[in-house]
């Protein structure tokens, strides 16, 4: 098949396959090692990660914190006397800031512009316009916060009680009443361990609704052993819900990628440039480093899509979860070593009984 037909990065998982929690201690997950040059292929643990990597690799972690970025709220409609009646459940995901208290939201529910949704703390959010991004799909809308004093709710009208949410507002009642944004392939709720499960050590800022999952591999211990034994930096990429829609067009190179935030220190760039080899920790730190390489930016939004036919061009090895089929993070592991060696060793991780997706085993590209 052609590497630039969609179906080709199909493949049938058994359902056992995907994990729904992480496994401890984090070093004993499995790990497959593919060395390119030898065309090898070793099956170990995470506890011998550091013995695979050339000296000289200069490490690249991505930074970036999992938001507590899903709600739950009620659907409320006012009649022209004042009252209000709660009606459906509403569940929502936070993407993105637009403006100032103007989110990117997915709404699960039927909402329409000027709807509003009632949340816990007396948060209330009105639908001001639907997104229809085809990169993103049908669902997504820009909503606007405010909040109200749960004493005066049923006393007078909504309007004449609002008042907007400051973006620290916002970002604070995401942490008291959001859940974390678990795969959806995850099929249970959220618990109280997910909220440090589901995060890097090494996470500091603020912004994504996924993990980068590669990273979750890393204990304390793990982490301080690499960093005191190979040279590493660190970049930020806010993963977006991008990341778990797969590609709807035939031909891959029509996908319209999403689009994500991105900041690299000048330090770290400076490191990037001079580095004979490099290691990224997983597929989005992988498409930090490449966009800086292309455009010289050391932030803005990135919407690159690697492939077969767009080629890393400073990425040595990669470190990485395995993926969903058809996705862009499954295409991008074919832009380091081709279609039919990424089949390959997929079907050889299933043989092997690795557990897929993001509480997952690994694999290293060298």
């Amino acid at each position: 098949m052609s590497e630039l037909q969609l179906c080709s990065y199909d493949y049938l998982l058994p359902k056992e396959c995907i994990a729904t929690s992480p496994i401890f201690p984090k070093e004993s997950a499995k790990l497959l090692v593919y060395e390119r040059a030898s065309d090898k292929i070793t099956h170990t643990t995470f506890k011998d990660f550091a013995t695979f990597l050339p000296q000289e690799t200069l490490l690249v972690f991505n930074n970036t914190k999992v938001l507590p970025a899903r709600l739950y709220g009620t659907k409320i409609t006012q009649d022209s006397k004042d009252s209000k009646t709660k009606g459906a459940n509403i569940e929502t995901l936070f993407h993105k800031e637009i403006a100032p208290n103007i989110y990117l939201m997915q709404f699960k529910g039927r909402l329409k512009v000027g709807h509003l949704v009632e949340f816990e703390g007396g948060i209330f959010a009105r639908i001001l316009k639907d997104i229809q991004e085809n990169a993103l799909g049908v669902g997504f809308k820009e909503a606007e916060f405010f909040k109200i004093p749960q004493s005066a709710l049923h006393t007078q009208s909504i309007q004449s009680l609002e008042s907007p949410l400051s973006r620290e507002e916002f970002f604070e009642f995401l942490e008291h009443f959001g859940h974390i944004p678990l795969p959806p392939y995850i099929k249970r709720q959220d618990t109280q361990e997910d909220k440090n499960n589901y995060q890097s050590v090494f996470a500091k800022h603020l912004g994504a609704i996924a993990a980068p999952t590669a990273s979750l591999h890393f204990s304390e211990e793990s982490y301080k052993d690499l960093r005191q034994n190979f040279q590493n930096t660190e970049v930020t990429l806010h993963i977006g819900a991008g990341t778990f829609i797969g590609v709807q067009t035939e031909n891959i190179l029509e996908h319209k990628m999403h689009k994500e935030y991105f900041c690299i220190s000048q330090d770290s760039a400076d490191k990037i440039k001079q580095a004979s080899h490099i290691t990224a920790i997983g597929t989005t730190a992988t498409r930090t480093i490449e966009e800086f390489v292309r455009s010289g930016r050391l932030k803005g939004e990135c919407d690159l899509f690697l492939h077969p036919h767009n080629k890393p061009r400073k990425t040595n090895a990669i470190l990485t979860n395995f993926h969903l089929p058809k996705t862009t993070l499954l295409i991008l592991v074919a832009s380091f070593i081709g279609l039919d060696k990424t089949k390959q060793l997929y079907k050889e991780a299933i043989a092997q009984h690795y557990r897929f997706y993001s509480y997952g085993d690994g694999m290293l590209i060298l």
